[in-house]
């Protein structure tokens, strides 16, 4: 039996990928009027299509989910629109995209609300340090409003129904965002998560929310070979905190194993202190995660292509996922094929709007003086 490397293709439920590159999801923040995927973002995706897959950019199934300005939705008939251009233009390139469903919970701030009102999450416990305003001003956040045991239902309901539109616009797929300090990790942790009812108190309770969603989600998708999970299970990102992450994530690890998920995506470098990492003097809880669960692993985390063929050569991942790489250099599995130098990307320009540090990078070859030719790089 050969090793895989970065180029083996691989299926991932009824994902076909042609290669084991993914585009990792990305925030960029250069959606249109009404949160809706603008022809920048047609552009941008194409551009990186050589992916095996692409996760989208966190959409916020509900107004009230936004956290972050111009961060596009999946709630209107406007935004189905603006990203069925957008997974067109991909497919007519040969790739495959799939929608990330976020609700950022209390993370978002009353500027983002209809109401005015405050954000909404399982506890009212402040997540502390700042959000951007609608202008990315810097905005402190908010002491967020206890959702009542009949409005998570109503939220689970709303993933479900995000998902419906996310097919209605041509994605191959979701992937649920379960990652990062967003809703679902606020209701899997103890540091976030202070309910007495059923979805509060044990780990089996408060791993409820996330598995209620992941089923709603696969209901309303008709199968879950196109369904994803995002989680970072030793992350304190957002002010997260649980007092036995692999407690809780080795539990999640296997219930999960009952629904034939198309892929799990572990968010998770071997990195201590890195921000989606683990703490310094904590575990990695991604290798428990390894062994218990029996689908697919996507893991994602400051890998470079020697550290992800290492990763599949020896069973710690299927496939990897790539974040700040893709932003600087669109044709990065050409990069990776050939051995090419890969771009820096500008972090000045990451959230800003306008096409400038968003579809202005250009390709290696692009990028060679004209009087270089191909053959000299080949």
């Amino acid at each position: 039996m050969s090793i895989p490397d970065l180029f083996t293709p691989i299926r991932l439920g009824e994902l076909e990928l042609r290669n084991r590159i993914v585009m990792a999801p990305l925030t960029r923040g250069r959606a249109a009027e009404g949160n809706v995927p603008s022809s920048l973002a047609v552009t941008y995706y194409t551009q990186r299509a050589g992916a095996g897959l692409i996760v989208s950019e966190a959409s916020q199934i509900l107004q009230e989910g936004q956290a972050y300005p111009r961060a596009p939705g999946i709630h209107t008939d406007a935004q189905v629109a603006g990203w069925r251009r957008v997974t067109d233009a991909v497919h007519a390139q040969g790739g495959q995209i799939v929608l990330q469903l976020w609700h950022t919970g209390r993370n978002s701030h009353p500027v983002y609300q209809e109401d005015g009102g405050l954000p909404v999450a399982p506890s009212a416990v402040n997540a502390g340090g700042i959000t951007l305003g609608r202008n990315n001003e810097k905005l402190d956040r908010v002491t967020p409003r206890a959702l009542e045991t009949e409005e998570v239902v109503q939220r689970v309901e709303a993933f479900a129904a995000a998902a419906a539109r996310a097919k209605q616009a041509g994605f191959d797929g979701v992937e649920i965002h379960g990652a990062n300090g967003y809703l679902i990790d606020q209701f899997l942790r103890d540091g976030s998560n202070l309910r007495t009812d059923r979805y509060g108190g044990s780990i089996e309770n408060r791993a409820r929310f996330l598995f209620e969603v992941t089923e709603a989600v696969i209901d309303a998708w008709g199968g879950s070979g196109r369904v994803g999970l995002r989680l970072s299970p030793a992350g304190e990102h957002n002010g997260q905190y649980d007092s036995n992450p692999t407690a809780v994530f080795t539990h999640v690890a296997e219930r999960l194993n009952r629904y034939d998920l198309a892929f799990l995506h572990v968010i998770e470098p071997a990195l201590e202190g890195h921000r989606m990492g683990p703490p310094p003097g904590k575990p990695r809880v991604a290798p428990t995660l390894r062994r218990i669960y029996t689908g697919p692993m996507i893991l994602n985390g400051a890998f470079d292509k020697a550290s992800a063929t290492a990763a599949l050569a020896d069973g710690s991942a299927d496939a990897v996922a790539f974040g700040t790489p893709f932003i600087a250099n669109p044709d990065l599995v050409e990069r990776f094929r050939r051995d090419l130098p890969l771009a820096e990307a500008d972090s000045s320009t990451f959230y800003t709007d306008g096409p400038k540090g968003y579809i202005d990078y250009p390709s290696f070859e692009d990028s060679l003086p004209q009087a270089w030719s191909t053959a000299q790089v080949a």
